[in-house]
């Protein structure tokens, strides 16, 4: 008997058994399942690792302090506004945001920041320093004040609709030894607002 080695015309394959035509139809179709799956979850970790909006920022120098203002996680019409209120001079303090709005017996004004137009606060303002006491001559009561020094507030808020808001913002300054800044008084930044965006403008 003789035995003939099998041939293929060139360029081609040699005949495969069924079998073997089956394992290889379901290598290729496993291995195309592999790259649907990796470029789905690529497709899924691309969103879930885009930023969200960039937060709004103004600010503005007025009477010896700094104040920047910022709207952070600003999501379906609500987030944070958050102010930075920092003396220009070293050794100056702000007065507690529970202060009276005509002080204590005349003295100092309070950290202030109210809204008006298309937006509203939802809290009350927080913020990051412990307020603490202190004796002012010929003033009967002690008057809080923050540590000297920047503090920052974080008010939350929401859009009551589209369109324009303010942000109205009070405050003063002193220091023991160098005295008192002119107080800040209903210093407006604009504050515009829709369900996915925000912007301030300081003026």
């Amino acid at each position: 008997m003789k035995l003939h080695a099998s041939t293929a015309r060139p360029g081609t394959a040699p005949h495969e058994g069924p079998r073997r035509g089956a394992r290889r139809h379901a290598a290729r179709a496993a291995a195309g399942l592999l790259l649907a799956a990796a470029a789905l979850t690529g497709c899924g970790q691309e969103k879930e690792s885009q930023p969200e909006h960039a937060a709004a920022v103004a600010e503005f120098k007025e009477n010896g302090v700094t104040v920047k203002l910022s709207v952070s996680d600003w999501k379906a019409s609500a987030g944070t506004l958050v102010a930075t209120f920092t003396p220009d001079k070293p050794g100056y303090h702000l007065y507690s945001a529970d202060l009276p709005a005509d002080g204590i017996e005349g003295v100092g004004r309070p950290t202030e920041i109210r809204l008006g137009g298309t937006a509203a606060a939802t809290g009350a303002l927080q913020a990051d320093a412990d307020v603490r006491t202190i004796s002012v001559p010929g003033v009967d009561s002690p008057v809080p004040v923050y540590p000297d020094g920047p503090v920052t507030t974080r008010l939350p808020i929401r859009a009551t609709g589209p369109g324009e808001a303010e942000v109205v913002i009070g405050y003063a300054s002193c220091s023991s030894t160098e005295g008192c800044t002119i107080p800040v008084s209903g210093r407006k930044v604009a504050l515009h607002t829709d369900t996915d965006h925000v912007s301030l403008t300081a003026g």
